[in-house]
């Protein structure tokens, strides 16, 4: 059975977008004018400790406060799902007060638009460039990369990527064709391609697959979107496990406590460390219940960001 779901992601819960509207009236994602390159280091910047990169599609990045310029500093690029955008994706994942606790560079760019008037990242076969135009976005989330180590030094061994839905396959699309620059990614709700072959990565990558056993726009046990398949939550994991040379015999890590509309530690985590290659991990965190746009508590980010951190390239 295939199924598509116009709605991919956030555009589908009315909530947060009213949350956005009401926090960002004007509708904006936040970020400058294309060609602004502001804050320290930069020329034009609307606020004190903050860069705006990207050329014709700007992003603004956030720096930390009392950040080194002079030390390297881990680079977090997070990527939102389809319909929605940078602004919308923070709201929901919160990842700047863990910017400014852990002195870590920060991003949440915006995809293109389609003719559906919906913001997408082009990741895989099944997700999301529903209408075909070919963006190369991994050219671009690259380039955001290096031009942000033009103004900050970023530590090369600690450049991460997270995201959700849409966002969480281009996460590991970047892990599969910039292997030799990302050290590690997290998803929620995506998945890899179905085809090994299509992920070219040839050093390792920690990959941190999280996902809910309720959700029913991108499955947890893999399904098709317009004919393509994806696969699970599972076979994403153990793909990864199999290209950083992991055992694919999981441990079992202590249960989380990352839905709040859910009681307990509904979380299982299991970990694929056994016999991985040196900057290698894959580990699966399902969230018993959890829907494809899960009720976040606080622990969520501080979690993922602990794990991001914890995975540094050797």
């Amino acid at each position: 059975m295939t199924r598509f779901y116009p709605s991919l992601v956030l555009a589908s819960i009315p909530f947060i977008f009213a949350l956005a509207c009401a926090s960002n009236p004007s509708g904006s994602s936040g970020a400058a004018g294309a060609g602004g390159t502001g804050g320290a280091g930069g020329t034009g910047g609307e606020e004190p400790g903050e860069l705006v990169v990207g050329g014709d599609r700007p992003v603004t990045v956030h720096v930390p406060p009392g950040l080194d310029p002079a030390k390297p500093s881990p680079l977090v690029i997070l990527l939102h799902g389809y319909g929605a955008s940078g602004f919308v994706q923070e709201l929901l994942f919160q990842l700047k007060p863990e910017a400014d606790k852990h002195g870590f560079l920060y991003a949440h760019p915006d995809g293109t638009v389609d003719a559906s008037s919906k913001r997408f990242w082009n990741a895989t076969d099944a997700c999301c460039d529903f209408g075909g135009v070919g963006v190369d976005d991994v050219a671009y989330l690259s380039g955001l990369v290096t031009e942000i180590g033009e103004h900050y030094k970023v530590d090369p061994k600690r450049v991460y990527f997270l995201g959700h839905s849409n966002g969480g396959y281009m996460s590991h699309r970047m892990a599969c064709d910039r292997s030799d620059l990302i050290a590690g990614i997290a998803s929620l709700a995506g998945a890899t391609w179905s085809d090994p072959a299509k992920c070219p990565a040839e050093k390792p990558v920690a990959v941190l697959q999280i996902h809910g056993t309720a959700d029913d726009t991108v499955l947890y046990d893999g399904e098709a979107i317009m004919g393509v398949t994806y696969p699970g939550a599972v076979a994403t994991t153990e793909s990864w496990a199999q290209k950083n040379g992991c055992a694919l015999t999981p441990t079992a890590g202590e249960a989380l406590d990352l839905d709040a509309t859910i009681e307990g530690a509904e979380t299982s985590v299991s970990k694929y460390t056994t016999d991985c290659k040196a900057g290698g991990a894959a580990e699966l965190w399902t969230i018993d219940g959890g829907t494809h746009v899960p009720g976040l508590g606080p622990n969520f980010a501080p979690k993922v960001v602990e794990w991001l951190l914890a995975h540094p390239k050797p």
